[in-house]
C-alpha cells in the first residue's frame, strides 16, 4: 500500500457500527475481498435475503440432491449488481471457472459450475453464497474508516461459515473484545 493508503483491510470484517444509518449496511458485517488504490469490494455475510439456495439452483435450472438446500439463505451480499452471485468458501483442490484466492484458504468464485457443484454435494464443504456485493470507490472506505463508521479485524472463516448469520455480527465484534450492544449509536467525536 502506498503511504496515501496505509491500511489494507482485505481478509478483515467490516462490523459495522451501532449508529450506520445506511440501511444497506445497518448491523452488517462484510468481509473485505478486495483493498487496494483503486477501491474495495466486500460481501455482507450476514443479511439474508427471502431467497434460498434451491431457490437460486432452481431459477439457474441445476437439479439439486439435496432438499436441505430449501433451508439455506441466500445473503445479500451488498447493494451493487445485485443480480450477481457469488460464493465465497474455503478451497480446495478443484479449479471453477472464476475464482480467485482472497487469503489463504478463502476464494471468492463467481461461475455456474461452483453451484453446479454444490448442488451435487462435490462443491466446497464450506460456502456461503450472496447476491451483490459492496464497493467501494478510491479512497471511500479509509474516508468510512476515519469517521467511525466500522470497526476492523482480521476475518475469522469459522464466522462466515459456521457460526449462524443472526450472530455474526456480534461474534466478529467479540474478536475485538466488543460487545455492540454497549456501544452508542449516537456518532460524534471526542
Amino acid at each position: 500500500m502506498t503511504d496515501s493508503n496505509p491500511t489494507c483491510l482485505k481478509n478483515h470484517f467490516l462490523i459495522a457500527m451501532p449508529s450506520m444509518a445506511d440501511p444497506n449496511f445497518a448491523h452488517s458485517i462484510t468481509y473485505i475481498c478486495e483493498h487496494n488504490e483503486e477501491g474495495a469490494m466486500g460481501i455482507v455475510v450476514n443479511r439474508p435475503m427471502d431467497l434460498t439456495v434451491g431457490d437460486i439452483l432452481s431459477h439457474l435450472h441445476i437439479e439439486s440432491y439435496d432438499d436441505n438446500f430449501n433451508d439455506v439463505p441466500v445473503m445479500c451480499g451488498g447493494p451493487v449488481q445485485m443480480e450477481r452471485g457469488f460464493v465465497l468458501h474455503r478451497s480446495n483442490p478443484h479449479q471453477w471457472e472464476n475464482s480467485q484466492m482472497v487469503h489463504g484458504d478463502i476464494c471468492l468464485t463467481s461461475s455456474r459450475d461452483i453451484l453446479m457443484a454444490i448442488a451435487h454435494n462435490e462443491g466446497p464443504a464450506e460456502s456461503l453464497i450472496a447476491l451483490g456485493y459492496a464497493g467501494w470507490s478510491a479512497g471511500q472506505l479509509d474516508e468510512e474508516m476515519a469517521q467511525n463508521a466500522w470497526l476492523s479485524v482480521n476475518a475469522d472463516p469459522d464466522i462466515m461459515f459456521a457460526t449462524p448469520y443472526e450472530q455474526r455480527w456480534q461474534a466478529a465484534a467479540n474478536l475485538l473484545g466488543v460487545d455492540l450492544n454497549l456501544l452508542s449509536d449516537q456518532i460524534g467525536h471526542a
